[in-house]
């Protein structure tokens, strides 16, 4: 196989332009390439997450360490697997937007998002308040990443209502079921012995009025 790259730089993009898969040129404005922008941005959190997650294994395989919640120690190469797994999806969807005839995601790729989401809610407990975007620093990237794909939903949405023909409703429904994955995933994440799961709670800032009275 050839390079496929072999200039990095070419300056035709200099004029404010992108050149697409089918030769035409489009203004780097146009919001297509904030879809794009935010796809690869979200990818870079999960390719983050990966990071984080093994550096998580290698400390728990530390003697008197236990830095992982039992529940992922059980399921950690099949949580490893299905990042790697939706790391390729995305960028498969930025291939969508870059060559409208490629589907590159379908309507089973959903319904593995959907499965492993159920999959990881039995394990966890009902959720009976709001949960502040913290813990460790892995759960924490995962609500990081959950937030950057809630921004690519929104940019996605706006681009399906303005050329419908620019995004397949597939693509946009992937992106809707990943936001709740990785929801579902930083709480599966959580370690409830170590780093428990943080509450919105009324009296911190009921305190801070008193106090600053």
């Amino acid at each position: 196989m050839g390079n496929r790259l072999s200039k990095i730089y070419t300056r035709t993009g200099d004029d404010g332009s992108t050149g697409m898969a089918d030769g035409s040129r489009v203004s780097k404005a146009d919001n297509l390439f904030s879809v794009m922008g935010d796809i690869d941005e979200l990818n870079s959190h999960i390719g983050l997450v990966r990071a984080h997650l093994t550096q998580a294994i290698t400390d728990n395989e530390t003697p008197n360490k236990q830095q992982l919640p039992e529940r992922l120690q059980q399921k950690e190469l099949d949580f490893a697997q299905a990042l790697i797994i939706i790391q390729h999806l995305l960028f498969n969807i930025g291939g969508e937007l870059a060559m409208p005839e490629y589907e590159g995601v379908s309507a089973t790729h959903i319904e593995w998002l959907e499965q492993l989401i159920d999959a990881m809610n039995t394990t966890l407990p009902p959720l009976k308040d709001f949960i502040l975007p913290t813990g460790s620093v892995l759960v924490s990237q995962l609500h990081v990443a959950r937030t950057v794909c809630r921004r690519a939903e929104r940019q996605a949405v706006l681009l399906q209502q303005e050329r419908p023909q620019a995004i397949r409703g597939t693509a946009v429904s992937f992106i809707n079921r990943l936001s709740d994955w990785l929801f579902v995933a930083a709480r599966f994440c959580t370690d409830p012995e170590q780093v428990s799961e943080v509450l919105w709670n009324s009296k911190v800032l009921e305190a801070f009025t008193t106090n600053n009275k």
